[in-house]
């Protein structure tokens, strides 16, 4: 196996790190917002094509150098069938277009996302920032989706398996639409859901955005549980999970573990983006000018990663080791994934870490899974899921 620091340059990790990686180690160059966008409009066109016998044959040299298959790493988690613990977390593919490929990227499940009942253009540009040095970004987009009556064309078009017989589990990660109001809000998921559950294999309630006025408050637990009981009341209603903020106290933290027990969650993703600064509140936007104090929206990436470790180590407490948690934010590193899996996550999902380390992040964190597993003794990475094992 060729050393995941020097790919074949003809290689996807290869040609991503030549081409891509002088713009992403600078703040400044293309618009982070437009890059990403230009390799989503291209995957989206594989997306539809991809039994074709070109684009077929690219994606499986692309499936053989990224994909890694071992039994240990397989879980059945709410019904739905993992064939590994790393996934792509929602906000990248916010409209689905990419839905049936990104298993060739090594990934055991994909989260679309997050849309909303109406289509909304998001806040205005630019809304999404590189801090290329601390492996970083700041993004306030604002739930910029086409809607989820054109997510259901769009998924339909790309003719996916039916859930439970796709190679990778596809979630779909829902939010309230800006205009809606807040009181009105359990209807407005529920006329999304109802559109999109025969195409999930799990539903996700985004209440933690800080790029919504109003949308974190819906984390309150009255609240909340108002709004998991309409989408329940849904015929067929998928496994229902929550996506939680960063920025929570503790009680809060112990009262949605508490919640998700009583009404029965299928699981809790944490973490999304913070309004915290995490050390960073002098740091210069090259771009406006301000600082990121001064700047609104959410931070993601490596400055995340403690506080997103102490919050799923705070739910596993709360919960109990049977409810399944979702590790996200800052996992740019097979150590990372390791220390959110000890810590008590089932899953994780990438999303910064991978744009800026490129495709082989997938491969290089199962690699270092199955290697910790092996100097750990754990037969299965089940075993390992909360048992505050060390990186070796």
């Amino acid at each position: 196996m060729a050393d995941a620091s020097s790919p074949r340059v003809l290689s996807t990790a290869g040609f991503y790190r030549r081409w891509l990686g002088p713009q992403l180690a600078r703040d400044e160059g293309v618009d982070a917002e437009q890059l990403s966008q230009t390799a989503l409009q291209a995957l989206a066109q594989v997306s539809l094509r991809r039994r074709w016998p070109g684009i077929s044959s690219v994606l499986e040299g692309v499936a053989t150098e990224l994909q890694r298959r071992d039994l240990r790493l397989e879980q059945v988690l709410f019904g739905c069938r993992f064939s590994n613990p790393v996934g792509l977390a929602a906000g990248f593919d916010k409209n689905g277009v990419a839905a049936g490929v990104w298993d060739c990227f090594g990934f055991g499940f994909a989260e679309v996302g997050t849309v909303t009942w109406h289509g909304q253009p998001g806040n205005p540009k630019p809304r999404l920032f590189r801090l290329a040095a601390e492996r970083a970004a700041l993004n306030r987009m604002g739930f910029n989706n086409k809607g989820a009556e054109a997510m259901q064309r769009t998924l339909e078009r790309q003719a996916l398996p039916a859930p439970g017989h796709r190679p990778a589990v596809l979630g779909i990660n829902f939010g309230k639409s800006k205009l809606t109001p807040l009181d009105q809000a359990p209807d407005d998921y529920a006329a999304s859901l109802e559109c999109l559950a025969p195409m999930a294999d799990y539903a996700v309630i985004n209440v933690s955005s800080p790029n919504t006025p109003g949308l974190r408050d819906l984390q309150d637990s009255t609240q909340l549980r108002r709004l998991v009981e309409r989408l329940r009341r849904l015929p067929a209603c998928p496994p229902l999970l929550v996506k939680i903020a960063p920025d929570l106290e503790d009680d809060a933290i112990d009262g949605i573990a508490r919640l998700a027990y009583e009404e029965g969650l299928a699981g809790v993703i944490a973490v999304n983006t913070s309004l915290d600064r995490l050390g960073l509140g002098q740091r210069l936007i090259a771009q406006t000018g301000r600082t990121l104090a001064e700047e609104a929206g959410g931070l993601s990436g490596d400055p995340l990663r403690y506080r997103a470790v102490e919050v799923i180590r705070r739910l596993r407490a709360s919960a109990g080791p049977a409810l399944p948690l979702i590790g996200v934010g800052g996992i740019s590193s097979a150590e990372a994934a390791w220390e959110r899996i000890a810590a008590g996550a089932s899953l994780v999902q990438v999303y910064t870490g991978w744009i800026f380390e490129g495709p082989d992040l997938v491969p290089r964190i199962l690699e270092g899974l199955i290697s910790q597993l092996d100097l750990h003794g754990f037969r299965h990475l089940s075993e390992a899921i909360g048992s505050g094992a060390p990186w070796k």
